[in-house]
């Protein structure tokens, strides 16, 4: 019989689930993505700091006069780095001086970038060093900082001083020569003479005064600089609804400081609400309006969506509105969700969702069941999801197995709506990272120590090859077919009933933008159950035309792989030559 001309035309995507033989896409991948519905290896990285402290928990990346200021939270402290704007050139650590703060290998931090024109009038960072890596519904505050953008000093939000006169009484009043309107009943006071755990019990504004009356008595009279602490001290996290910072986490609690100003905690456009019997876990602003922030806060069960809708009841304004989104949700981990393009995409946990307007599962059919039965749930929190848009791709990293660390990846393609995963490539043994904005590329933080005994921040989607100091190594990526044989249609499935016959393969005809010498591997069984039985690797180059075989099995496989150092490829369309081999009778051998 004269041999078949047949192209391997194959569904995009990794189908983990289930069996090979039943597989209607690619079966195995390392290292791979997909793009116009065709396999191509992901991009390369290079290490551009090899002197972080400590594993990242938590990455920011913001811009201003061209550099780069990437920003990273350990179990001891933020660091801080700066790069240009073309290839992560830079300098750094910087470490930050944080002041209200504890070290604690359960460090897990959240920040964000806002600015404070009603108070200092200059760029902020904000951050969350919450106690939450090992257990998502843990119940200890902690402070929330703020310090200028880049590189100052942190302090507790919500913190200021005021000049006055003291009067030691009892009871110990304190009179500000001007209107303040940031002193509230209840915050807590500091200063010369003052004892501990003294806080503000009646504050009365005149018209050009200020008297306040303390819940101790004091022992210093006179002109004094008291400091006063709104004690902004959550469990949950932080984010800006610009131009407000919102604050979250026990019972629902989500609050928030007044427009601009992060130093004011009281004033009528301040709030703080409960809101789910949950904890607060994440926040993420939303499209709601040049003139209304809106944003999304997950609770361990639901979904709420808070908006700036300002409405006059009698004589009072209500600024925000609170609308539960669904209250029969989930959410894996904290740092599980991301914004892609308007959209919001979680691991719940056990399936994935997203919020468009409504919360809908996203259908996973591939590697649902790979990703939870092999995640290491005692390290749930160490879930963490990142995008590149360049690829349309989400990615979520986990410690997969035993690991204690993430070891793996779970990918979704947006734009083609397939699902694939990383293949546990040494390239997904990340902690956190940024995703491109001003500077293209994504900085992710490593899970390992390096010669140093410090760890690396790696530039991803760079060259083709690891890349570390003067090092430069190959990255292995391969895709491997589903089954090609007879018996279930041929490479393309178009029958419905194959033939029971070895499937006999002569040659292969590459389709490839390559560069480097790549492998083909045939592999495959006689049964479904049975052991692959794997050949030799076939090279070829660039410029090979065909590569001529002499290979038969009755469930057949063809793996591609790349791996010499500026190795890299985009699959076409490959063409097969294969024909009808040995018949094989059904059932057991």
């Amino acid at each position: 019989m004269t041999a078949k001309v047949i192209s391997l035309n194959i569904k995009p995507g990794i189908q983990r689930d289930g069996t090979l033989f039943d597989a209607p896409v690619y079966v195995d991948g390392k290292w791979v993505r997909f793009q116009r519905g065709r396999p191509r290896k992901i991009g390369g990285y290079k290490g551009i700091f090899q002197n972080a402290s400590g594993i990242s928990r938590g990455m920011i990346l913001n811009s201003e006069n061209g550099l780069n200021y990437v920003y990273s939270g350990w179990s001891d402290g933020l660091q801080e780095w700066q790069t240009d704007d073309d290839d992560g050139v830079g300098a750094g650590p910087t470490n930050i001086s944080l002041s209200s703060f504890t070290s604690n290998p359960v460090n897990l931090w959240q920040m964000d970038i806002g600015f404070d024109s009603g108070g200092s009038g200059t760029q902020k960072i904000i951050a969350h060093p919450g106690l939450n890596l090992t257990h998502i519904d843990n119940t200890i505050n902690t402070p929330v900082l703020v310090g200028d953008f880049p590189g100052g000093a942190m302090t507790q939000v919500g913190i200021f001083t005021a000049a006055g006169t003291m009067v030691i009484g009892p009871p110990s009043v304190f009179t500000i020569n001007s209107v303040n309107a940031l002193i509230a009943i209840g915050q807590t006071v500091t200063g010369t003479g003052v004892p501990a755990n003294t806080t503000v019990s009646v504050v009365v504004v005149g018209a050009s005064t200020t008297t306040v009356t303390l819940s101790n008595t004091v022992s210093t009279s006179g002109v004094l600089t008291l400091t006063f602490n709104n004690n902004i001290s959550v469990s949950g996290g932080c984010v800006m609804l610009h131009p407000y910072l919102f604050v979250y986490g026990n019972n629902g609690l989500i609050k928030n400081c007044s427009a601009g100003n992060f130093q004011d905690w009281v004033s009528a456009d301040s709030n703080e609400n409960t809101v789910s019997a949950g904890k607060i876990v994440k926040g993420l602003p939303v499209r709601g309006g040049t003139t209304a922030p809106s944003g999304l806060f997950w609770s361990l069960d639901s979904l709420i969506r808070v908006s700036y809708a300002p409405t006059t009841v009698g004589t009072s304004t209500i600024y925000w509105r609170y609308d539960i989104v669904t209250s029969q949700s989930s959410i894996l981990s904290s740092s599980s969700v991301i914004e892609y393009d308007g959209m919001f995409f979680w691991c719940g946990v056990d399936r994935f969702l997203m919020y468009n307007g409504v919360v809908s599962e996203v259908a996973n059919n591939m590697n649902i069941n790979y990703f939870f039965d092999n995640l290491n749930y005692n390290q749930r929190q160490k879930v963490w999801a990142t995008k590149i848009p360049r690829w349309g791709e989400i990615w979520w990293f986990y410690p997969k197995g035993d690991a204690t660390e993430c070891t793996d990846a779970i990918i979704f393609n947006v734009r083609d709506k397939v699902w694939y995963d990383a293949g546990e490539a040494r390239g997904a043994n990340r902690s956190a990272g940024t995703f491109s904005e001003v500077f293209r590329k994504p900085i992710w933080a490593g899970t390992e120590t390096n010669a140093s005994n410090k760890y690396t921040l790696w530039q991803h989607e760079t060259g083709t090859d690891l890349v570390n100091l003067s090092q430069q190594s190959a990255i292995q990526s391969y895709f491997e077919t589903d089954s090609i044989g007879w018996v279930n249609g041929g490479p393309n499935q178009n029958d419905p009933v194959g033939m029971n016959n070895y499937i006999r393969l002569e040659r292969v005809e590459p389709d490839f933008v390559q560069s480097g010498d790549m492998n083909l591997y045939v592999t495959g069984k006689g049964y479904a159950s049975d052991e692959d039985q794997v050949s030799a690797p076939y090279v070829f180059s660039p410029t090979t035309l065909k590569i001529d075989i002499r290979e038969q099995r009755r469930e057949m496989r063809l793996r591609f792989e790349s791996n010499v150092v500026n190795g890299n490829y985009e699959c076409g369309l490959n063409l097969l030559s294969a024909d009808v081999g040995d018949m094989r009778s059904t059932g057991n051998p």
